[in-house]
C-alpha cells in the first residue's frame, strides 16, 4: 500500500484522507512514540534519563511523567525538555497497572506506547530506535530492551542481568512455552514498548496489580497468538542493590500477581528457570574467582525462594502476615 502511494498518490488519496497521504510521504511513515514514566521521589537518575531521551536518534513526541506525591517532585525537571509533561497523583492512587494505563490514556496520538522507570538510563542515543524496530514484524505487539548492570558496582547483578537479558535478540510466541516456560512472556516495563492498537485491544494494563503488570499483558498477548520481542540492542543501565529481606518482599508480590491473574502463569513452569540461573551464577563466580560473593548470593536466593513460595500460597496466610510480607500495602488496603 505504501509503495502505491509513491507510484500514484492521487489513486491512494481516494482511499486515505489527503492530509494522511501527505503526512506519510513527508514523514517516511515513522511511528509516533510517547514515553510514559511513573515517578516517585526522583533523584539524579531521572534527570539523566530525560537528558538522554532528548538526545535520542528517533524522535520522541512526548514524555509523560505520572508522579506520585507532588511535594517531592523537583519543578526544574520540566525545564530539561519542552516535551516533558507532568501529571500528579496521590500516593494512595498509585497502582502499577492503573497508573501506567492512565499515562496511556493521555498519549492519544501515539502509535507506540513506550514505558520506562525513573531509574533506567539509556545506554546510547539509539535505544528508542532499536526498541521499536521490533514492530517491523507485524506479529510483534510488545517489545522490551536489555538491562545492564555495572560490574564494578554490583557484580552479581551484572552477571544475572546477562542471564536474563542475553546478547541475542529473539521473538517469542506461544510455540515457545514448552521450551521457555514462564520466560516466554517475560517482559519488563523498565524499558518496553507496545503497539497502541494491540494494547487497546487487550484492554490496557490491569487496573489492580500488585506488581508484574508487564508480564500480565505479555501473557495475554501470547495467549492471543501475538508475539513479544526482546531487543538486545535497546540497552539501558538498570539494577538494584536489594538486601535479602527486600528480595523476599519483591518475590512475594511477584508470586501474588501470578496467583491473582492465573491463566498461563499457573500452567507453565517457573521455579525451574530460577534453578538454572542459580547454578549458572554459582559456576560463573567459581570460574571468576569471586568465591566471596557466593554466600551472599545463596542467602539472597534462599530469601527469594521463601518469598515466592509464600506468595504462591498467600491465600492460606493470615492478613497480618500478608501485610508484613508485601512491598505494596496499598494494594491490600485499596
Amino acid at each position: 500500500w505504501i509503495l502505491r502511494i509513491g507510484q500514484n498518490t492521487k489513486r491512494v488519496s481516494v482511499i486515505l484522507p489527503r492530509f494522511l497521504c501527505i503526512k506519510l510521504l513527508l514523514s517516511g511513515v515513522s511511528m509516533e512514540v510517547d514515553v510514559l514514566i511513573p515517578v516517585y521521589r526522583p533523584d539524579g537518575k531521572l534527570t539523566e534519563l530525560l537528558k538522554r531521551l532528548k538526545m535520542q536518534n528517533y524522535p520522541i513526541h512526548r514524555v509523560i511523567l505520572m508522579n506520585t506525591e507532588e511535594k517531592h517532585f523537583p519543578a526544574e525537571l520540566t525545564g530539561i525538555w519542552d516535551r516533558v509533561e507532568v501529571y500528579h497523583l496521590a500516593k494512595e492512587e498509585f497502582d502499577h497497572g492503573k497508573t501506567r494505563d492512565y499515562g496511556a490514556s493521555l498519549a492519544k496520538e501515539a502509535d507506540i506506547l513506550m514505558f520506562m522507570t525513573d531509574d533506567a538510563i539509556p545506554k546510547d542515543k539509539y535505544m528508542v530506535e532499536n526498541l521499536i524496530k521490533a514492530f517491523d514484524d507485524p506479529i510483534v505487539t510488545a517489545a522490551y530492551g536489555r538491562q545492564m548492570a555495572d560490574p564494578e558496582k554490583n557484580y552479581i547483578e551484572y552477571y544475572t542481568r546477562i542471564f536474563n537479558y542475553p546478547l541475542e535478540s529473539r521473538v517469542k510466541t506461544k510455540e515457545d512455552l514448552d521450551t521457555l516456560g514462564i520466560k516466554t512472556f517475560f517482559c519488563s516495563n523498565v524499558c518496553s514498548a507496545y503497539r497502541r492498537s494491540e494494547y487497546d485491544a487487550m484492554g490496557g494494563f490491569e487496573h489492580k496489580t500488585i506488581f508484574n503488570e508487564d508480564m500480565i499483558m505479555a501473557s495475554k498477548m501470547i495467549e492471543d497468538r501475538k508475539a513479544v520481542a526482546y531487543q538486545a540492542d535497546a540497552r539501558v543501565w538498570h539494577w538494584h542493590d536489594y538486601k535479602a529481606i527486600q528480595q523476599l518482599h519483591r518475590n512475594f508480590d511477584l508470586a501474588v500477581s501470578q496467583v491473582d491473574h492465573g491463566g498461563l502463569f499457573l500452567k507453565v513452569r517457573s521455579e525451574s528457570e530460577g534453578v538454572k540461573m542459580v547454578i549458572a551464577t554459582i559456576k560463573h563466580l567459581f570460574k571468576k574467582g569471586k568465591l566471596y560473593l557466593i554466600p551472599k548470593y545463596v542467602i539472597d536466593t534462599g530469601f527469594k525462594l521463601i518469598g515466592y513460595k509464600l506468595g504462591r500460597n498467600y491465600k492460606k496466610l493470615p492478613k497480618w502476615m500478608v501485610l508484613k510480607l508485601t512491598m505494596n500495602q496499598t494494594y491490600w488496603k485499596a
